[in-house]
């Protein structure tokens, strides 16, 4: 058999497709840690304040049912 030119396409194909999946499994383990550290920030800030993640980010009033329902952030009221 020869190497065609096919041949050769194909290998490179394969060698970036190798370098491309190690490349997402870097950064998807850097997501993945960065998540788990902000949740538990979240929650120690929580523990120290007493306002939940939401609260934290400033979405407070979309989980509290009578705020939410004053401020219409919400069409219905609970």
């Amino acid at each position: 058999m020869t190497n065609t030119p096919a041949k050769d396409q194909l290998l490179d194909t394969s060698a970036e497709q190798l370098n491309l999946m190690e490349q997402l499994k870097r950064v998807e383990l850097f997501n993945g840690r960065a998540a788990m550290l902000g949740i538990v920030i979240g929650i120690v800030v929580e523990g120290l304040t007493g306002f939940g993640i939401a609260h934290q980010i400033g979405l407070g009033a979309l989980v509290d049912g009578y705020a939410a329902c004053r401020t219409q952030f919400l069409p219905f009221c609970f």
